[in-house]
């Protein structure tokens, strides 16, 4: 099973909202997911990020890979 560290889009039309989910590389982009691991909220400004550092730490030392966007937001940890 491939895990990756990606984002999940919620909220309403025009106003997107993230979540930091880690799922099986397989699973769709809003589907089911291991753990939610942090948010990005991309509408504020500038951008608000909450990292759960810890649990992104626990996941990439498993093997899990981060998305392209996903890796720019975490590259300060």
């Amino acid at each position: 099973m491939a895990v990756k560290i990606r984002l999940a889009r919620h909220g309403a039309k025009k106003k997107p909202f993230y979540r930091i989910v880690v799922a099986d590389s397989e699973s769709p982009r809003d589907g089911r997911y291991l753990e939610a691991v942090g948010t990005y909220d991309p509408l504020q400004d500038p951008a608000a990020v909450s990292l759960k550092e810890d649990r992104i730490k626990h996941w990439l030392g498993q093997g899990a890979t981060p998305s392209d966007t996903v890796k720019s937001l975490i590259k300060n940890i």
